[in-house]
């Protein structure tokens, strides 16, 4: 009888080891798929059972790249007013009379990064509809929002005319690229189609391609970006369909050039320039005219699911807006509310460094264990966890993820940020457990300089974490 209850009690001591995963294997992973040459930190937690599952030099700083987002993204979303859409206004001061607008127009921006020509041609359409085809007065750009700095503290030079490293401004007109589509020619040896979106005439466009032609040298894509001009040149031999997104210089302009240009396009006569300017709001004779808004879902789902940096950026802008109501932000104002969070999370700010709002900057550091304390945070606040979930890629189905994780357990089953550049790659979000519960993790890979040997480690450890 003793015996047999020794075994009773013996069992129900070690009855929580059993079923559990040997996790083990995580570091065999890391012995097996990574060079030794590189490093990497893993944070996984339980959020079921609300419980540490594994830690592998977990408060390692590293390198975010695009994970740095969902920091962004969280704080922004903690904020009372983060439903509230980015707005795009047009305003009027003076007074119509007799066909003129004997006053001064002025297009307000809200940092909003999905303005696009659909959205420009609203706003022109609704400012047709006014009793006016005249503009006896100035149109002007106010860009009060944001200070001058159009690129992030950190950010490399050389990026440039990658579209994926825009010029920041609170007027963005397509992200503040072009699209250049290039089609090869049913002729050999013929200079290939090439077309632009959106149709402006403040960018021009030099084509040098030749179609199936070795002769004509590599392919390219490029702007004259060294001495700050728009003229885009593409060249080379062109063998396929190709397209490309270009940034522009200085997207304020592009943006006013191009909204004279449609209005213009209208039938308005407007001024043959125009300027940069505040709206006098405290002024009884300003009146709207024209609002575009943009939901922040749609702003989050872009920035998500394919890390756009600009959305990121603009996310940050607008929370240091809203946290300090200041008529002129900077990134600081937003990054200083995101270190406010670091620290009601239980962490010292002064451990981390955050220099952007996307991950772009080389200067960033973060650690594993802090990644899965915001996503922890976002997963305890329901208005929160629910916007974000949507807008996570989805592994194997799209957004970054979309050609990862193309079979069963993870499938469907990781809903996660990627990040990468040159020798950085990391991985953090949520999936599902074999037994139902509920995992946040972060995998942050540094020193790889092969992406696809990161990339399969990811995969494996949120393989095994499925099981």
């Amino acid at each position: 009888m003793k015996n047999i209850i020794l075994s009773v009690l013996f069992s129900f001591c070690f009855l929580p080891l059993w079923g559990q995963k040997d996790f083990s294997q995580i570091d065999s992973l890391i012995k097996q798929l990574l060079p030794e040459s590189s490093e990497v930190g893993i944070s996984v937690y339980d959020l079921t059972a609300k419980k540490p599952l594994y830690d592998y030099r977990a408060e390692k700083l590293s390198r975010p790249a695009s994970t740095m987002k969902l920091l962004t993204a969280i704080t922004a979303l903690s904020r009372p007013e983060a439903d509230e859409p980015f707005r795009t206004e047009v305003w009027h001061d003076g007074v119509i009379e007799h066909d003129t607008l004997q006053g001064n127009l002025y297009v307000v921006g809200g940092f909003d990064p999905e303005f696009d020509s659909q959205a420009m041609d609203s706003l022109v359409k609704k400012i047709i509809s006014y009793p006016f085809s005249v503009i006896n007065g100035q149109v002007y750009g106010d860009i009060s929002m944001k200070d001058s700095l159009y690129w992030g503290h950190g950010w490399a030079w050389d990026d440039t005319p990658a579209g994926y490293q825009p010029y920041l401004s609170p007027l963005m007109f397509c992200k503040g690229t072009v699209r250049i589509s290039v089609v090869p020619s049913t002729v050999q040896g013929d200079t290939a189609s090439v077309s632009c979106q959106p149709v402006s005439s403040y960018y021009t466009l030099t084509n040098r391609t030749r179609t199936r032609a070795s002769s004509a040298g590599k392919f390219s894509f490029t702007r004259d970006w060294l001495t700050n001009g728009n003229n885009l040149t593409v060249s080379g031999n062109v063998t396929s369909i190709r397209k490309d997104d270009i940034n522009i210089y200085d997207t304020p302009r592009f943006f006013m050039h191009t909204f004279l240009e449609r209005l213009r396009g209208e039938g308005i006569a407007v001024p043959p320039s125009y300027d940069f300017a505040e709206l006098p709001r405290d002024s009884v004779k300003v009146e709207q005219m024209a609002c575009w808004n943009t939901s922040v879902q749609k702003v989050l789902n872009q920035l998500m699911k394919e890390s756009d940096n600009l959305n990121a950026e603009a996310l940050l802008c607008r929370l240091g807006a809203q946290a300090t109501g200041k008529k002129q932000v900077a990134a600081e104002d937003g990054i200083v509310e995101i270190m406010k969070l670091i620290r009601r999370l239980g962490h010292d700010p002064k451990d981390y460094k955050i220099a952007d709002g996307c991950g772009l900057s080389n200067y960033n550091y973060l650690s594993p264990a802090l990644l899965v304390d915001f996503l922890k945070y976002a997963y305890s606040r329901t208005d929160i966890f629910q916007k974000l979930y949507k807008a996570l890629p989805v592994g194997g189905v799209d957004g970054t993820l979309k050609n990862r994780m193309k079979s069963a357990p993870v499938f469907r089953n990781v809903h996660a940020k990627t990040g990468s550049f040159t020798a950085i790659n990391t991985l953090a979000g949520y999936l599902r457990m074999k037994n139902g519960h509920e995992v946040a993790f972060a995998i942050m890979n540094q020193n790889v300089l092969s992406a696809a040997k990161a990339r399969a480690f990811q995969d494996k450890v949120c393989a095994f974490l499925s099981l």
